[in-house]
């Protein structure tokens, strides 16, 4: 009993928390710049300690947006593919824990035998030569778990069963992270295509205007080639752009579980989403709780410690209780008669004596793979780090980028301004207020760019934190976790 009171190899014990008060190597400020006023201008604010909401997306205020993630989570098969797979891993828990109790069978065999008739001694009673033999029988057999062969075992595929948990949990969050992201870069993409059309028919009518001058000697014939080359280079960016939102719309529809032509029934601009101003950051200390593939690595290490236990309980000795009982009669009507029962009792012990070493070295593999996953998860907990630091550094300077823009765009749009006035008032060529027209078009577009890159890397900062999935109480939580 001393002895089954504990198990082969190491007990698992959670990594502690790194010891790091910050993700950034300088302090955070408490609030970014201003972006300026329009879409994505306002300030943010870094609420330190904050929690991260479960459905974190509402905070951008689209209702498009809300109806596409609740189809992509109805219908994503990458999503249900995970969902799958943590049913099955739970399902090898159940099937594993059977080896806690005995094993019962039963059989029933019947047959019909003939002994030759030189026989010394016929079996049955009767001295027949020729006979049937009916055996109902029940076997029982169990294997004490005395070194924790069994609970190693047990223990193994349940971490097995975390990792793919959180594997389905990452799954969710970049789901509904990629949902976000793709409804602003169409949203960004649609502007810059309008804003390059424009740029192109501004070209167009300010070569209209060259020939013209050049038919009269006004201008060169450089000056020509010159507004040719520039129209040229307007034009040759409109089919990337083109290109590239046809593919986020394909995108988002396959997210949304849907084929390419079947697309989607929702269309964004960035003026319809609301920059978040209150932006969660978890303490360093719970980011290693929150974030899924953190959760997903330790309970492989978790696994592999576990497996470590089973390798070193394969070389201990194992212990055998069997036992049989049934009947066997001449006749099927007989076979629970008086004098036909028999029963036996058995305890066998078997010890690994000589395997060519095998046993050895499948425990120092298991030893070596736990020094793997050790690192593996040192690894993916410094990466989440720089991921959250990288993105805090890209909001403070998204609002400084977006600061600048905003203020050439104003620029561009005085110069307009003014120049609209004075070829109204007869003091500027028309030539004037086209290329004014065509400055204002170009910063509308590197605006455009900023907003954009905003409104992106406040999505990933939710999901970098963790996407808020332990305040979700659906299919992600843990209900069998004990």
């Amino acid at each position: 009993m001393l002895i089954a009171g504990c198990a082969a190899g190491p007990d698992f014990k959670t990594p502690p928390a790194p010891h790091v008060d910050r993700y950034t190597a300088k302090p955070l400020a408490a609030a970014t710049a201003s972006g300026g006023s329009g879409a994505a201008g306002g300030v943010q604010h870094f609420d330190a300690a904050g929690d991260v909401t479960a459905d974190w997306w509402t905070l951008f205020h689209s209702a498009a947006l809300d109806r596409l993630i609740r189809q992509a989570l109805a219908h994503n098969p990458d999503l249900k593919a995970a969902q799958a797979a943590l049913k099955a891993a739970h399902e090898d828990v159940l099937a594993q824990r059977g080896s806690y109790y005995p094993s019962v069978s039963a059989s029933l065999s019947g047959s019909r035998e003939k002994d030759p008739a030189g026989a010394l001694a016929p079996v049955p009673s009767n001295n027949a030569y020729l006979y049937n033999l009916f055996t109902p029988q029940v076997s029982v057999s169990y294997t004490p778990d005395v070194f924790g062969l069994n609970r190693r075992s047990v223990e193994s595929l349940k971490a097995q069963e975390q990792a793919v948990r959180f594997q389905m949990i990452a799954a969710y969050n970049t789901l509904t992270a990629n949902v976000v992201v793709t409804a602003i870069q169409i949203a960004s993409l649609q502007a810059q295509i309008d804003a390059t059309r424009k740029l192109v028919d501004l070209n167009r009518h300010m070569l209209t205007i060259l020939h013209y001058q050049l038919t009269g000697g006004l201008v060169s014939q450089q000056d020509v080639a010159a507004q040719q080359a520039q129209l040229a280079q307007a034009e040759s960016a409109l089919p990337d752009l083109v290109k590239q939102l046809s593919q986020q719309r394909n995108r988002m529809a396959v997210l949304a579980g849907r084929f390419p032509s079947q697309g989607v029934d929702a269309d964004f601009t960035l003026a319809s989403l609301h920059l978040p101003e209150q932006l969660p950051v978890s303490l360093p200390s719970k980011l290693v709780a929150q974030r899924p593939d953190i959760r997903q690595a330790q309970a492989n290490l978790h696994a592999a410690s576990a497996q470590v236990g089973v390798a070193a309980a394969n070389r201990l000795p194992q212990i055998q209780l069997s036992a049989d009982a049934g009947s066997t009669a001449l006749a099927i009507s007989k076979v629970f008669s008086p004098g036909t029962g028999f029963w036996n009792l058995t305890t066998s012990i078997t010890a690994p004596i000589f395997e060519g070493g095998t046993l050895m070295h499948q425990e120092r593999a298991a030893k070596a793979n736990y020094t793997q996953a050790a690192a593996q998860y040192r690894s993916t907990v410094l990466s989440a780090f720089e991921d959250v630091a990288d993105t805090l550094t890209a909001l403070e300077q998204d609002a400084k980028g977006l600061q600048a823009a905003a203020t050439a765009a104003d620029a561009a749009k005085t110069s307009l301004d003014i120049a609209q006035r004075q070829v109204k008032d007869g003091y500027a060529a028309p030539l004037s207020l086209l290329n004014a027209e065509q400055a204002w078009q170009q910063a509308q577009i590197s605006l455009v760019q900023a907003q954009a890159n905003r409104y992106a890397d406040s999505a990933a900062l939710f999901q970098a934190l963790g996407g808020g999935w332990w305040h979700r109480k659906d299919s992600t939580r843990d209900t069998h976790e004990k």
